[in-house]
């Protein structure tokens, strides 16, 4: 309970003076998930406030409430109902926020890290919005903590396909913390209420939320974890970069394709070469 009513403590006296392989990969091996921009704005460093509303430049249909304006968290989510301040993440399969969340978690960049950035841009010469979550810190905010996750998400205009049609982009570079201390964690990030990945239009109904395999479960989605982030892939050939489709008011859920660690891949080269087949599929 201490721990809850200091974090409470906190927040105030900042609102009042304000204002995201392998843990063996060698540094940057993901770094192609993140795209560079999105910057142009900058949330000041805060504990669990927001920006917004904010006109993202197109029109997004999502799950038929169409939106041209959202709102940026600093715990990892953008939100198009209004802001949201929750640090300990909520299931998005039964919430009644309207939120998209690469990495919905205790992000506190108050004292350490580096702050979030936002702004519009394109991508693959088409209008975008982004945010970046580029090594930031967790509660409690630490010069001494050495674990930063670093993340993005982009939107992007579809409009040639359909009016109200858009892609969100989740993009991982690095995760090494999972949670807040005032989620349970211990001082290093991990354990306790661990983050969640996914989305929600808020209203419960069957298809319309999605959180993605590993969301609230201790150490899944580190680096290196069952579940990592940054070695799992859905629509995409990057590693570390998961693209959902809204076309017509829904979104497809495909289950994300894992990366086979070097070894395996050399492994199943040699099985290839053997057996004289022309390809092999590794099961998902």
């Amino acid at each position: 309970m201490d721990r809850f009513l200091g974090k409470a403590l906190s927040i105030t006296a900042l609102s009042m003076t304000v204002g995201l392989a392998s843990l063996m990969a060698p540094p940057g091996a993901y770094a192609a998930a993140i795209v560079s921009g999105f910057d142009s704005n900058t949330v000041a460093r805060n504990d669990d406030l927001s920006d917004g509303p904010i006109n993202f430049g197109f029109t997004a249909n999502f799950f038929g409430v169409e939106h041209n304006q959202l709102y940026v968290n600093n715990n990892g989510n953008i939100t198009f109902d209004s802001t949201l301040s929750t640090y300990t993440p909520f299931d998005l399969t039964s919430t009644g926020r309207q939120i998209i969340a690469p990495f919905f978690a205790d992000v506190d960049t108050s004292s350490a890290g580096e702050a979030v950035t936002y702004g519009t841009g394109t991508f693959g010469g088409r209008d975008a919005f982004g945010v970046n979550w580029i090594d930031v810190d967790y509660y409690n905010s630490s010069t001494s903590h050495t674990n930063r996750n670093s993340f993005q998400l982009i939107l992007v205009d579809r409009s040639d396909i359909g009016a109200g049609d858009f892609d969100f982009i989740f993009n991982y570079d690095q995760i090494q913390w999972e949670a807040g201390t005032a989620s349970g964690s211990d001082s290093d990030g991990l354990g306790g209420d661990s983050a969640r990945v996914g989305y929600s239009n808020g209203t419960g109904d069957a298809g319309t939320f999605f959180e993605l395999s590993g969301s609230a479960v201790n150490g899944a989605f580190l680096d290196g974890g069952p579940n990592a982030l940054v070695s799992n892939r859905l629509n995409s050939d990057i590693d570390g970069r998961y693209v959902f489709s809204a076309r017509n008011g829904g979104v497809d859920n495909p289950v994300p394709v894992p990366v086979p660690e070097p070894g395996s891949l050399a492994l199943i080269g040699l099985g290839l070469a053997g057996l004289g087949l022309a390809r092999r599929r590794r099961a998902v």
